[in-house]
């Protein structure tokens, strides 16, 4: 049985809204077509998406299943249409994102060395959109920083980085040479993600601040509302009067990575892939970074 990607769309409609009429709305349908169509989904993989009643809609488990599953797959369609119409164009073009403080130069010098008829462009991005970006196709490959999903992606480690301490410039420990972690205990933590995503043995309590990037935590830092945490190479990049870097030796490093779409088999992205693990050693060098090695071969991991 193939999966219909036009029922899977209205599903992830419904499933957003939590009701069949606002979903309707949005996808520009009738609402019984749309019912009709989730009533065709279920009975095509078997299974009960939604319960209904007089309280409103909701997810059965299968539902919440497809809800997690759909989104790379969707995601992977697009990508597939942006690349066809790019080659169909005429266009040679690869589109690489990184994180802040991570040098891109040295692979795409080297990438381009062997494909000087295709032009890299780079995009910087942010870490609750690194994996989307690569799974719809708005980025080729992407230098990314741990922890990502990694559904639906082949992910290679490249290198790790010390991290440091971003403290207001008043903080009572701004000007040390270096912290511990047992210095931060009880401050609070400005930071983007899940709290189990954090580099310490035992998380701080999180400042309550909602962040995206960089920019948004070095200003709340700044604001005294809490502190962070950056890889170096990230610190170098990134400057605020207000704020301070402090090295914090026995924090979890850093983790840099290189990842694509698992669905994205190009011989192109395959040999920029090869060009960012032959210069790694220049790129971890910029930050004085380890290499990431088992066995002398740096791993690639496969979601």
């Amino acid at each position: 049985m193939d999966l219909d990607l036009r029922k899977l769309r209205y599903f992830v409609a419904v499933a957003d809204q939590l009701h069949f009429g606002r979903a309707a709305d949005e996808l520009h349908i009738a609402q019984p077509v749309l019912s009709r169509q989730i009533r065709a989904l279920e009975q095509d993989l078997g299974a009960s998406l939604f319960t209904r009643d007089r309280h409103g809609v909701e997810l059965t488990d299968a539902g919440r299943q497809l809800l997690v599953d759909a989104g790379p797959l969707l995601a992977s369609t697009h990508a597939v249409r942006r690349r066809v119409s790019a080659a169909a164009g005429g266009k040679r073009r690869l589109m690489v994102g990184f994180r802040a403080g991570v040098a891109v130069t040295p692979a795409a010098r080297a990438f381009e060395d062997r494909h000087p008829d295709v032009i890299v462009d780079v995009q910087r991005i942010e870490g609750d959109d690194q994996a989307a970006m690569l799974l719809d196709g708005r980025i080729d490959v992407g230098y990314v920083r741990l922890p990502i999903d990694e559904a639906g992606l082949r992910v290679t480690p490249l290198y790790i980085e010390p991290r440091v301490a971003v403290l207001p410039a008043g903080h009572r420990l701004a000007g040390k040479e270096e912290v511990t972690e047992a210095d931060l205990a009880g401050e609070l933590l400005v930071w983007h993600g899940d709290p189990s995503t954090q580099p310490t043995k035992r998380p701080l309590p999180n400042a309550g601040y909602p962040v995206r990037g960089v920019d948004e935590t070095l200003e709340h830092v700044a604001a005294g509302r809490g502190i962070s945490f950056l890889a170096r190479s990230a610190s170098v990049f990134y400057s605020h009067p207000d704020v301070v870097y402090v090295p914090i030796p026995d924090l979890a490093p850093d983790q840099v990575c290189l990842a694509v779409a698992a669905s994205h088999a190009s011989p192109v992205v395959a040999d920029f892939v090869t060009a960012a693990r032959s210069t790694a050693e220049i790129t971890s060098e910029c930050g004085n970074y380890e290499m990431w090695q088992l066995g002398g071969d740096a791993v690639t991991r496969h979601a």
